[in-house]
């Protein structure tokens, strides 16, 4: 299992009558791995899995592992109102072929580590798969401390990875403080990249990259390799759509992205409404100028 590199968080493309766009999703995640991306992350929060069916989750499972092949990794993203479904989810994630899990905290029950502890740990002791933890506590209200994750990275073999979206850049270092090399260590908050890799992580799990899948890729290389010339004029010309990555309407924001630059579509499954009218145009304001002051030659998506 490669934890390592840019591994976007995938956006999931629907047709106005709400239904998944198959062929073309199929074509945008062999974008994003012939871009240089070390895999992809179906089914998360970017992807709109808390809308998705059992089915269509199915689908999307079936249609990545078939898209990306041995070219990358297919970490789904494993997120229910129950265990119980949790767990069955899991289980066809690997049935299906995927090669890791992301492991999500319940999407509407927070309480306490004895109980938040015992989901994941079902979850992640279910297959025989390699898991990420997902710590979102601005998203999902369950906040994993530190202390926390030693714990169950202790009882559970299988959990290898960590993806961290606190936005604390200090949990980084706190988990390399307990953990040492025990976990791989993921940033999940676009505008922390770079000082999340700075601060000890080897990987990233990306959402701009959905649009700008090459441009995500250097960035990385460049803050790996501590090129810092070339890796400040990079970073300041990507921050203002990275930043994209932490607002509310993030999932709006990065597909309206990825309709205007050709790589994907705007629409959305409600709750999720489309941006307003001045949300749009802040949007491509920022995006706008990026486009005219471009600092590598954009990847087109292919026709």
């Amino acid at each position: 299992m490669n934890w390592n590199g840019v591994i976007p968080a995938v956006t999931t493309p629907f047709d106005p009558n709400g239904e998944i766009k198959q062929d073309w999703m199929k074509r945008h995640l062999r974008w994003l791995i012939g871009a240089g991306c070390n895999g992809i992350v179906p089914l998360g929060s970017l992807g709109e899995g808390a809308t998705l069916s059992f089915s269509e989750k199915r689908t999307v499972l079936s249609l990545s592992c078939e898209a990306v092949g041995t070219d990358g990794v297919v970490v789904a993203g494993i997120a229910a109102l129950s265990t119980r479904e949790a767990v069955k989810l899991a289980q066809e994630a690997e049935k299906i072929g995927c090669h890791g899990l992301m492991v999500l905290p319940p999407y509407a029950y927070s309480s306490d580590w004895f109980e938040m502890k015992s989901h994941v740990r079902a979850v992640i002791e279910s297959t025989a798969l390699p898991c990420m933890l997902y710590n979102n506590p601005i998203a999902y209200k369950t906040d994993f401390l530190p202390a926390q994750i030693a714990e169950l990275a202790q009882e559970c073999p299988g959990l290898q990875a960590v993806k961290e979206s606190s936005s604390d850049i200090r949990r980084i270092a706190a988990l390399k403080e307990l953990l040492d090399d025990r976990l791989h260590l993921l940033v999940g908050v676009d505008d922390l990249i770079v000082e999340g890799i700075k601060a000890g992580a080897t990987g990233w799990i990306a959402g701009l990259a959905n649009a700008f899948p090459k441009e995500s890729v250097e960035l990385f290389r460049l803050v790996s390799t501590q090129e810092d010339e070339q890796l400040w004029k990079l970073y300041r010309w990507f921050l203002p759509l990275l930043r994209l990555d932490t607002i509310v309407k993030f999932v709006q924001a990065i597909k309206f992205v990825q309709e205007e630059t050709g790589t994907g579509f705007a629409l959305t499954r409600p709750p999720r409404l489309a941006l307003t009218e001045d949300e749009r145009s802040q949007v491509k304001r920022i995006l706008k100028k990026a486009l005219s002051e471009p600092v590598l030659e954009p990847l087109p998506f292919p026709g």
